[in-house]
């Protein structure tokens, strides 16, 4: 794993932090790799219930290096060429693995996430705010359209209209708004905020992996189905998590009047 990206598994926990303080976590190639491949590999390992991702420094993160970015115009001979193919790349494959990864994703938002900063917590399951963060869109700002998968998350946190107001006019949006419009699940003092995200995303890495993965699962499909549909699905998602151990666990620990220790299975 690259320095610009930390990667550490603790007791189920995954915790991912960009770092790159010095150019407020910006995404050059060299981060957009390390943090793909971090996700993919938290993904991936059974023993990981919960991901944690958040930044060092005073930014969560600002979007594509845009210094990096004009270099690799200049040298692609003045045009955008192959250079968007970041998308495809690194986007793309960073915002499936958030979304699609059968356990929770937790944002610890410590500063300003922008761009496609801004869409990696828009995509996460959980986003925990410091009060002193704040988000911006800003794709047209550069000319560009939005990306990261902001326009399909985006309008499921705060609607249609405002996220088309967002989008096509760019502002920085403060921690007070985010969590008035439904972007932040969890408002906290900046001070707080290191704290409050490793005990969000603990609580989800000690709880019943199988029925967070059906939660988030179901959430997903709901969103691009009928109702009827939508039953159907609730059913075979809950067949599966009724039979995990972690419900009978559960059930036991409930008529014990005790408190259940899941395992994750």
């Amino acid at each position: 794993m690259a320095d610009t990206v930390l990667y550490e598994v603790s007791d189920g926990l995954a915790t991912i932090t960009l770092n790159r303080p010095e150019a407020m976590n910006s995404l050059n190639v060299e981060t957009k790799v390390a943090l793909r491949d971090a996700l993919q590999t938290a993904g991936a390992d059974t023993a990981v219930r919960a991901v944690l991702l958040t930044a060092n420094g005073k930014a969560f993160c600002v979007g594509q290096d845009l210094k990096e970015h004009v270099a690799l115009i200049a040298e692609a001979g003045g045009g955008p060429g192959g250079v968007m193919s970041t998308v495809r790349e690194h986007y793309n494959p960073i915002v499936t693995a958030i979304a699609t990864m059968p356990k929770p994703v937790v944002a610890g938002v410590n500063g300003v996430a922008a761009g496609a900063g801004a869409g990696f917590a828009f995509a996460c399951d959980y986003r925990v705010v410091a009060d002193t963060a704040a988000f911006n869109t800003s794709f047209v700002g550069v000319a560009l359209t939005a990306d990261s998968g902001a326009s399909w998350t985006l309008p499921r946190l705060v609607g249609r209209s405002r996220a088309a107001d967002l989008l096509l006019f760019p502002r920085t949006i403060g921690a007070q708004e985010a969590y008035e419009l439904g972007i932040a699940n969890r408002l906290v003092p900046a001070g707080d905020l290191a704290a409050e995200a490793v005990s969000v995303a603990r609580r989800l890495a000690e709880g019943p992996t199988v029925a967070y993965a059906a939660v988030k699962a179901s959430i997903a499909y709901g969103e691009e189905h009928s109702l009827l549909d939508t039953l159907a699905k609730e059913d075979e998602l809950q067949t599966a998590a009724g039979a995990s151990e972690d419900h009978r666990i559960a059930v036991e620990a409930f008529l014990k009047k005790e408190k259940p220790r899941f395992l994750g299975r």
